[in-house]
């Protein structure tokens, strides 16, 4: 006589593996459905040194945030698959403007290059004019579906870092942490920075529960974050 109990957990085991094949076929769909947005028409639209020079809050948009050579332009150059589109500037801290870059054709949604934060040498008043920029869009932006928080892959967060995140608390704007530079690293190191970065984002509620790891030089992990950007457009997609 066959065994209740093994009757039991062949069922689950096999309830399981049609779970998780779905799974894999929903997340190859939507990397593909991102991979084909991102190959549409892509445009830098303005930069914006105030609130008041935005565009009309009209479609969703993603903003990218980070401490300053974390290497977001490359990652947005890689994001998008156009060399040059976001330019690093040529003094790091310095920059003080939103840039804003239309997706599709008819426009789909918006990313938002967002000042980079953390320069040692960058003057206290400039610091401040950033931090309220920064916050009065995080706070006022009705079309903000997330932020991308970038931290390098090397250095993990930083205390900088923390405080980015506690003020993204307090505007109640989701967000996510995506590694860059992770080619620059071990794999085991990675792992290991990726269990770090993932314990430290359980201090600050507003913090999605999960962490990306990409290399814009090797393309590692571009397809994923194309694809959490396009979850985070439409939530009916994730």
């Amino acid at each position: 006589m066959t065994d209740p109990n093994e009757i039991e957990a062949a069922r689950a085991a096999e309830a399981q593996r049609i779970t998780d094949v779905r799974a894999e076929r929903a997340r190859a769909w939507l990397i593909e459905a991102a991979r084909k947005r991102f190959a549409g028409p892509v445009s830098f639209l303005l930069s914006a040194p105030q609130l008041e020079f935005l565009p009309p809050p009209r479609v969703p948009e993603i903003a990218f945030s980070g401490r300053s050579n974390v290497g977001k332009s490359s990652l947005l150059n890689a994001l998008t698959g156009r060399q040059g589109l976001a330019r690093a500037s040529t003094t790091p801290g310095r920059t003080q403007e939103l840039n804003i870059f239309d997706i599709g054709e008819p426009l789909a949604f918006r990313l938002v290059d967002m000042p980079g934060y953390g320069y040692a040498e960058a003057p206290k008043d400039l610091v401040r004019q950033w931090k309220a920029l920064i916050f009065d869009y995080l706070r006022g932006r009705q079309v903000l579906h997330r932020v991308l928080l970038l931290i390098d892959s090397r250095h993990g967060l930083k205390d900088v870092d923390h405080e980015i995140m506690t003020m993204l608390d307090a505007a109640a704007v989701s967000y996510q942490v995506v590694l860059t530079k992770a080619d620059k690293i071990k794999p085991t190191a990675l792992a290991k920075t990726l269990e770090t970065v993932l314990a430290g984002t359980r201090r600050h509620p507003a913090a999605f529960p999960e962490v990306l790891a990409t290399s814009a030089e090797t393309g590692f992990g571009i397809p994923e974050l194309r694809a959490a950007v396009l979850a985070a457009v439409d939530p009916s997609l994730a």
